[in-house]
């Protein structure tokens, strides 16, 4: 198997992966684990919280961008497919619809933005078609889970969070890409 293909294999477990540790994260870990709510971390100065799994899904939106990159965009939408039933399987009961629907539509909006932009850019597109998934994904999943959007803030930065720390490492994949003539499924 070709080295390409195989870090194709590693950013889709990555991603699939990444669905049940939010889910997980969300009613586990958390510096306040709120009664009948989510676990918190901080995200922000202020006082600045967001539900914990905020860092699964801000990484989740960026290793789509690079199952996309290396398997192509059927092996992506495949991916969205698996995550969203995942994401179903093993979110706490109260949260199951909340969490299969934010995922989906936000990776689908992720997969639009990501895929005219690749062809000007890939951090441009890992960074723009990220930031519209995030958004979608909290505004979604705060209001289908707890009927509000008073941790909006929070997940947007908590996932913003993700996406940032991925750049460099984007880059340098983009920059070897590159110098071997890779390019894009």
């Amino acid at each position: 198997m070709d080295r390409v293909r195989l870090e194709g294999y590693a950013f889709l477990a990555g991603f699939i992966a990444c669905v049940p540790a939010a889910n997980w994260l969300i009613g586990h870990v958390g510096t306040v684990c709120v009664p009948q709510g989510p676990c918190l971390i901080p995200v922000a100065p202020g006082g600045i919280t967001a539900p914990s799994g905020v860092l699964m899904i801000g990484l989740a939106l960026v290793l789509r961008d690079m199952v996309q990159r290396r398997l192509g965009k059927l092996w992506t939408l495949g991916a969205i497919a698996i995550g969203a039933a995942l994401s179903g399987l093993v979110a706490p009961p109260a949260l199951v619809a909340a969490s299969m629907v934010a995922f989906m539509l936000s990776e689908l909006a992720d997969f639009a933005v990501y895929t005219p932009l690749q062809k000007r850019g890939l951090v441009l597109a890992v960074v723009a078609s990220s930031l519209v998934g995030l958004c979608v994904d909290s505004v979604l999943f705060l209001y289908l889970a707890f009927g509000s959007l008073d941790y909006l803030a929070g997940q947007i930065i908590g996932k913003a969070w993700m996406v940032l720390l991925s750049v460099p490492l984007i880059r340098l994949l983009r920059d070897r890409d590159e110098r071997r003539g890779i390019q894009p499924a």
